[in-house]
């Protein structure tokens, strides 16, 4: 049926006519007050999603600038081996600065260094307790990941170092790890640190890795330094 037929049919029965208009059909009822809320409610999740990142990127920079303070701090190291250490003794016997000689090109061949060193340290009460100490100074982005490169290198030339685990690096910070293996002479302990200036390696025959995890500590402190 047309409208015109519609529209007669209503004005017959006395119907008002329809009014048509420009504004949209509202399907439901809506509440104007909804309308007037919604930019409110926009705006609120806006400005909670910018607090949101603005506290992600200011956590990101505080690590960022932690990570970057502790290279600064660490990263100029430099290793001496004195004649006298922690209650030792620097070997300069031919035997040992062969071994120390040894382990420093081995150490050097795996990890790129500025420098190296190689040193073996004698217990004066008691001879069998002699510590082999080598190591490096250079900048290092990933002090750990390089230390546990050094302990590999290890299992190659010594066999597995078991037991790996995380002890007090003492007030120079960095990472320092300590595990055993086995020599010619039984069971010793295997230490080591690393921060992002140097890296290090220290076997102990005849001592707890406890014992060598302090002894470890101390010749630290005496032999590397800072600029």
């Amino acid at each position: 049926m047309s409208d015109a037929h519609l529209t007669a049919r209503q004005l017959a029965e006395g119907a008002p006519p329809v009014e048509l208009t420009d504004e949209p059909i509202e399907l439901g009822g809506r509440d104007p007050e909804d309308d007037a809320d919604r930019p409110a409610a926009r705006s609120r999740r806006r400005r909670l999603v910018v607090a949101v990142l603005v506290v992600l990127a200011l956590a990101g920079i505080g690590t960022l600038g932690t990570w970057g303070w502790r290279i600064v701090q660490q990263k100029d190291a430099q290793i001496t081996t004195p004649d006298q250490v922690a209650g030792l003794t620097r070997d300069g016997s031919e035997r040992a600065s062969s071994t120390a000689d040894y382990l420093r090109s081995g150490l050097a061949a795996d990890i790129e260094l500025d420098s190296s060193f190689g040193a073996v340290y004698q217990d004066p009460a008691d001879a069998g307790r002699s510590v082999l100490l080598f190591g490096g100074t250079t900048l290092l982005w990933q002090p750990e990941r390089d230390l546990e490169s050094l302990f590999g290198l290890m299992a190659d030339e010594a066999g597995a170092v078991n037991g790996l685990r995380d002890v007090s690096p003492g007030r120079l910070g960095g990472v320092m790890k300590c595990g055993s293996t086995s020599g010619e002479g039984g069971d010793f302990a295997v230490c080591g640190w690393a921060d992002h200036g140097s890296v290090a390696i220290a076997m102990f025959p005849l001592r707890s890795v406890d014992e060598s995890a302090q002894l470890l500590r101390e010749i630290r402190e005496a032999v590397q330094t800072r600029d």
